[in-house]
């Protein structure tokens, strides 16, 4: 069994954070669960890790609050220049290192794959640091397919291994099978958007999340 999963996506805003709570919500009862967002920008505006607390129903046991906060709604290395930081992944890796190994890590990124943390690194670079299999979240609407099959290009050139994809938005099913058959990944999720994003809603809806209970199961 894998030790944890890394939440990625194919943009900004496009469901990581809900789908994160789901995770959470789902493997509850299987595991000892621990969520952490390494590296929150634009921490003035949002704050991912009180929002899957809130819609996760976590405890603070399950929750991992440190990491770089930084202000700023713009790409990690641009929020940690404007405000004289460099963000550093060994920094991040002593943090995670630094706690109980016994439980399920559920990691959430910021923003997608390819985005610059520092001048040499990306997010895939920590991906790669931590060593979980990454669960990609994307949208459903027009342009989704170049996104999403660009995304399982850049995570298995860098031999980042894949557990699946989590569609967010109405029902497509062209798109899910057009990224099944193209990208050769497993969909294991379709998330609506809910007219009202409560922890109900989040807790209803995770049950539909990984039906085969095989994510968990996947090589790191």
């Amino acid at each position: 069994m894998s030790n944890g999963l890394f939440v990625t996506g194919t943009d900004t805003n496009v469901g990581k954070t809900a789908v994160a709570a789901a995770l959470m919500c789902r493997y509850r009862n299987q595991t000892t669960l621990r969520y952490w967002k390494p590296i929150q920008t634009g921490i003035e505006q949002d704050d991912d890790t009180t929002t899957v607390m809130r819609l996760g129903c976590c405890t603070g046991h399950e929750i991992v609050a440190e990491g770089v906060r930084l202000a700023g709604a713009v790409s990690p290395h641009l929020a940690a220049r404007r405000s004289g930081a460099t963000i550093a992944i060994s920094t991040l890796l002593a943090i995670q290192r630094g706690l109980p190994a016994e439980a399920t890590w559920i990691v959430e990124g910021a923003g997608g794959v390819l985005v610059p943390i520092n001048d040499r690194e990306t997010m895939a670079d920590l991906m790669l640091a931590l060593s979980f299999p990454a669960v990609v979240v994307a949208r459903t609407t027009l342009g989704t397919l170049n996104h999403t099959l660009l995304t399982i290009e850049a995570l298995r050139h860098r031999a980042i291994p894949i557990a699946g994809v989590v569609l967010v938005g109405p029902p497509a099913d062209d798109v899910r099978h057009t990224i099944e058959t193209h990208g050769n990944v497993a969909v294991v999720g379709e998330m609506p958007r809910f007219a009202s994003l409560t922890a109900e809603a989040i807790a209803a809806w995770a049950p539909a999340l990984d039906p085969s209970s095989r994510l968990l199961e996947q090589p790191r």
